[in-house]
């Protein structure tokens, strides 16, 4: 089979494998799109040590089912199926409480085990969800990030969230948008530094858009707000300046979700947290359930996932990660497909 394989450190190749022949609780799923997601985008870049080549990575796919296992119940040839990103075991503390997403040893694909960037790649079937029949393959394959943005807002369903502050405006930063304007009615307001992004996100219905070069994001928040501060900020950047910018925009008693993982360490004054009573949640991944609920916003054409997405030939793989990481103009997000 083709695959886009990352064989060392700043190299990219397209080549063929070996099928391997799924175990008896898998099924072999002949790949349809997969989503280029920024991790895997930083993995490249920086040599990140949670993908050491050599890998096929790719975990935001879809596809019709190739092969079944012989234990796979429930699930036939032909089916089409998206998958989870990640394995779950089912049997630790945080699986048997329901944070299957913090499963401790979980796999995710394209990390731990051969990722969806290729013809074929072998699913546990109980990670697997229905692809619903009018949704293009590469919105399907995107149900994954999305989800990230649903999870966001049932994190933070303990408080309200008028006025809404998202700092990015990549592919998360545009899906929690999205999924804060449908599932919580939202006025949301987006901050990047490409006016690109900030017209798509203007496009998919913000309030406002704001270019940090220009003005000041949490002055700007302050002003539409009375100098209260927006209910909710989301971090989809995940600079040391961003996280700072996410509390100061925040108002009283809000709340700020970080998802974005640009950078490790930051120096922040507490006082602005302790005094305040500001939150400040830490955000991972999804679960199956958020997966089903994201095919279904999309399927419904309440959520936009195919306007602002670019596909690529699985052959032309390499240019995909070149022109993503470049992230010039509407570059923002590639879907590869096999």
């Amino acid at each position: 089979m083709r695959v886009l394989n990352y064989p060392e450190f700043d190299r990219l190749e397209v080549r063929d494998l070996d099928v391997v022949p799924p175990r008896p609780d898998e099924v072999s799923v002949k790949v349809d799109a997969c989503g280029l997601c920024g991790s895997e985008l930083e993995t490249f870049k920086n040599h990140s040590p949670r993908r050491q080549p050599p890998l096929v990575m790719g975990h935001e796919f879809c596809g019709v089912i190739a092969e079944v296992g012989a234990e796979v119940r429930g699930w036939k040839k032909g089916a089409r199926v998206v998958s989870n990103s990640l394995v779950p075991c089912g049997r630790c503390v945080r699986c048997e409480r329901g944070d299957t997403h913090l499963c401790a040893q979980r796999q995710i694909f394209g990390m731990h085990r051969p990722g969806a960037f290729a013809e074929f790649v072998n699913v546990p079937a109980r990670c697997l969800i229905p692809w619903p029949e009018n949704l293009p393959a590469e919105a399907a394959a995107l149900a994954e990030p999305l989800a990230n943005g649903i999870h966001v807002v049932n994190l933070t369903r303990h408080l309200p969230a008028t006025t809404a502050l998202v700092l990015g405006a990549g592919p998360i930063g545009l899906f929690c948008q999205q999924a804060l304007q449908v599932l919580r009615g939202s006025r949301v307001f987006v901050a990047d530094l490409s006016p690109e992004r900030l017209a798509i996100a203007k496009k998919l219905g913000a309030a406002g858009v704001i270019n940090p070069r220009e003005q000041d994001a949490a002055k700007v928040i302050l002003a539409a707000t009375g100098g209260e501060g927006a209910d909710l900020v989301v971090d989809a950047v995940g600079a040391s300046a961003t996280k700072k910018t996410s509390l100061e925009a925040l108002r009283p008693g809000g709340v700020t979700v970080w998802i974005g993982l640009h950078e490790n360490t930051v120096t922040l004054d507490s006082y602005n947290i302790t005094l305040p009573e500001k939150q400040v949640l830490g955000t991972y991944a999804a679960k199956i359930e958020e997966l089903s609920q994201a095919l279904e916003l999309m399927a419904s054409g309440k959520v936009d996932a195919l306007s602002w997405v670019q596909r690529f030939p699985l052959e032309d793989g390499v240019t995909a990660f070149n022109r993503m990481l470049a992230a010039k103009g509407a570059d923002i997000k590639a879907v590869i497909c096999p």
